[in-house]
C-alpha cells in the first residue's frame, strides 16, 4: 500500500476477519435521555479487552508481521492506549514489547501496560515527539508500529466503521476524535466506501487543534497542545496523514475542556460509563449540534482509561456539574 493510499474496503474486511478472535464487536447505545441526545448513539470502544479502540489497529498490525519480525519484539510511541494494545498483542504472540511514553501519562495507563507484560519507557513529552519526528526507531532492533501512520493500523481501525454502518441503519453523521489521525483514516475509509453520503465529523479539543488549524492553513501545521484529552494530544499533523484526512472529512469541530469534562461527568452519572477525556470528545461535539443538523448520529467513545483521582475531581467539581446540567 502506497503512503498516499487509504485502506481499501477489501483490506478492511480482511482485517476484521483476521482479528475477529480478539477484537470485540462493541455495543452501540443511545446517549441517556437525561442528557438530551436520544438520536446520538455511543459506540462503546471502552468495552474492548484493553478498554480502547486501539486494539483494532495495533493487534492487526502485529498480526501481519512475519514470525521473524515479531521475534525481535515490538515497539511503539504512545500516551497509553496504543502501548496497552501493543503489550496485549505482544503477550498474545509471546514476544516482548517496549513503548516510549510521556512521563505525564496517566498512571492508570502506565500500570496497565506493565500488567499486560509490556515495558513502558517514560521520558519528557518533548522527547516523545522528537523520537517520532527523527524516526528514532530506525536505530533500534524492535519491529516498530507507528501509532497512526502505519497502514495496517489504519486498516484494522476500519472495522469500527463497518460496525457502525451495520449496526446503525440510516446513520447520517459520525463523530470521530482525531489526534494523529489513524482512527479517523480507518473509520472514514470504511464508512465512505459503504455509505459515501454519511457526514464524517472530526473532533478535537480546543487546546490541541492540529487538524483543524492544518485545514485552515491548507498544509500540516504544529500547534501548542494543552489539553486534558491526553489520548489525542498530538501537537502536529504529519505530511502522510493530512491529505488522507482532508480527502475524507466533511466538517471539523472543536470542544472546550469544560465541555469535555462535563460530558465525562454526564456519561458517568447518566449512562453509567467510565470514559477518559478523549473518549468523551465525540459525544460532546455531537450534543452541541441541533438534532436537525446532526440527524441519526454515531459518536465514538474511544477509551475509558482515566485516573480515579481525575474522575473523582470531575464528579465533585461544582463548576463542571453546572455545565453538565446546563
Amino acid at each position: 500500500m502506497a503512503d498516499s493510499d487509504l485502506p481499501s474496503l477489501d483490506a478492511i474486511r480482511e482485517a476484521r476477519e483476521r482479528t475477529a478472535s480478539v477484537v470485540r464487536h462493541t455495543p452501540m447505545v443511545p446517549l441517556h435521555e437525561h442528557i438530551g441526545g436520544e438520536d446520538i448513539h455511543l459506540k462503546l470502544e471502552t468495552q474492548q479487552a484493553i478498554g480502547s479502540f486501539k486494539i483494532r489497529g495495533v493487534f492487526h498490525a502485529v498480526s501481519v508481521l512475519s514470525d521473524e519480525e515479531r521475534a525481535k519484539g515490538v515497539s511503539t510511541v504512545s500516551a497509553g492506549n496504543t502501548a496497552q494494545a501493543l503489550a496485549f498483542a505482544a503477550r498474545h504472540y509471546g514476544v516482548s514489547s517496549r513503548s516510549l511514553m510521556p512521563d505525564t501519562a496517566p498512571k492508570t495507563k502506565i500500570d496497565a501496560v506493565r500488567a499486560y507484560g509490556g515495558e513502558p519507557v517514560l521520558v519528557p513529552v518533548a522527547e516523545v515527539f522528537r523520537y517520532l519526528k527523527e524516526h528514532g526507531w530506525e536505530r533500534e532492533p524492535y519491529a516498530f508500529i507507528h501509532p497512526w501512520t502505519n497502514r495496517n493500523v489504519m486498516t484494522g481501525h476500519g472495522s469500527l466503521g463497518l460496525e457502525i454502518v451495520d449496526d446503525l441503519p440510516g446513520v447520517s453523521s459520525v463523530f470521530v476524535p482525531v489526534g494523529g489521525g489513524g482512527l479517523l483514516a480507518g473509520v472514514g475509509a470504511a464508512i465512505k466506501a459503504v455509505e459515501p453520503s454519511v457526514r464524517l465529523v472530526a473532533v478535537e479539543p480546543e487546546g490541541c487543534p492540529a487538524f483543524h488549524d492544518s485545514l485552515e492553513a491548507g498544509r500540516p501545521v504544529e500547534v501548542d497542545c494543552q489539553t486534558f484529552c491526553d489520548g489525542v494530544a498530538v501537537p502536529y499533523m504529519t505530511e502522510e496523514m493530512f491529505p488522507l484526512l482532508q480527502s475524507l472529512v466533511d466538517e471539523t469541530r472543536l470542544v472546550s475542556e469544560a465541555r469535555v469534562k462535563a460530558m465525562v461527568r454526564r456519561l458517568a452519572l447518566d449512562n453509567k460509563l467510565v470514559v477518559e477525556g478523549s473518549g468523551a470528545l465525540a459525544a460532546a461535539a455531537a450534543l452541541a449540534e441541533s438534532p436537525a443538523e446532526r440527524g441519526r448520529t454515531a459518536a465514538i467513545v474511544t477509551g475509558g482509561s482515566i485516573d480515579a483521582t481525575k474522575l473523582a475531581a470531575i464528579l465533585t467539581d461544582e463548576t463542571v456539574g453546572a455545565i453538565a446540567a446546563g
